[in-house]
């Protein structure tokens, strides 16, 4: 997916270029891997994360998010270490993605800053 297609250039009222958005209806969605879409396996322990199981339904939504158009970004705390691990298993199970950030901070109880509005959802184990 190129940037030219789902990106908006914005303006100020300066008239300054400021950073583009989505187009309307398109949405980032930032999805964490362990426990959301794999049973959570603590870094400490990547030897099982090839093996991971998959969380029921977490395919089936996340591809129909990316199929109706919207960005699809994974943002984990494991760490570049352990990318290649984490690619072939999001591969190898179908899960579609443009993005894969690692090393979210561990520990949860997350306060995030952004000048964009932002939307949350804890996900509670169910699709």
């Amino acid at each position: 997916m190129r940037d030219a297609t789902i990106l908006q250039e914005q303006k100020g009222e300066d008239g300054l270029r400021k950073s583009p958005r989505l187009r309307p209806g398109l949405k980032n969605y930032i999805i964490d891997i362990d426990g959301v879409v794999c049973e959570d396996i603590p870094n400490e322990e990547p030897e099982r994360m090839p093996l991971a199981a998959e969380i029921p339904g977490s395919r089936e939504r996340i591809q129909r998010w990316s199929d109706e158009g919207n960005i699809i970004t994974f943002f984990t705390a494991r760490t570049e270490s352990l990318r290649e691990v984490t690619e072939r298993w999001l591969k190898a199970h179908g899960f579609p993605y443009h993005h894969l950030i690692c090393g979210k901070p561990r520990g949860g109880s997350y306060h995030f800053i952004d000048d964009q509005p932002l939307e949350f959802t804890r996900f509670r184990g169910k699709f």
